[in-house]
């Protein structure tokens, strides 16, 4: 995606949390993107009481920035869509883009800031990079984990991989996952009023 010639980008902040709309998924692993901007939203004082760009979106000032927080409604594998569509209508820089997204190759409850590289295999970020035609922007990402395989030589299918994203996290995963969605806000924090390089030392 590129902008027109003497588009004046905005310094507005947008942030999106990945995951699937619908009260089905809401506790799935999946959709640890989703719960974490919500609790980041909530204790910001933003709703999200509007639509746009096919999503459901909250604007608010947070630490002097202002700031958008967004959950595309297009599902997880299609969330590039409603990304570009807002960073186009909204003027973001990439720079100033930042995606939580659940990753599978780290640990429960651990997180990772990173900006650009690639998608990881993770569809939803893929499909954001493919959308914007760049891999510039922020991540947050929170391990969830990847599937045993059942027996010492068996492998994980595609199949069981989908089926363990999709279900929600077990009594014991959500008491880890708690105590990380507070730091994942606190993270997006530090990326806000000391930037980067301080997020990435303090929270990877």
């Amino acid at each position: 995606m590129k902008y027109p010639s003497g588009v004046m980008l905005t310094d507005m902040k947008l942030i999106v949390g990945l995951g699937n709309p619908g009260r089905g998924y809401t506790n799935n692993r999946h959709n640890v993107g989703f719960i974490c901007l919500n609790y980041f939203a909530k204790e910001q004082g933003i709703r999200f009481d509007k639509k746009q760009g096919r999503a459901r979106i909250g604007v608010g000032e947070v630490a002097g920035s202002e700031v958008m927080v967004a959950r595309p409604q297009t599902y997880i594998n299609l969330s590039g869509q409603s990304v570009s569509l807002l960073v186009k209508k909204f003027n973001i820089d990439l720079n100033n883009l930042l995606v939580i997204h659940d990753d599978l190759d780290l640990p429960l409850g651990k997180i990772r800031i990173r900006y650009g590289g690639g998608s990881g295999g993770h569809n939803g970020v893929e499909s954001i990079i493919t959308e914007l035609g760049s891999q510039d922007f922020i991540r947050i990402r929170v391990g969830i984990g990847r599937p045993s395989a059942i027996g010492d030589s068996a492998e994980i299918s595609e199949a069981d991989i989908i089926t363990y994203v999709l279900s929600d996290f077990t009594p014991e995963e959500k008491q880890t996952i708690a105590q990380v969605i507070p730091r994942v806000s606190e993270a997006i924090l530090c990326l806000l009023t000391e930037g980067l390089v301080a997020a990435m030392n303090k929270y990877n």
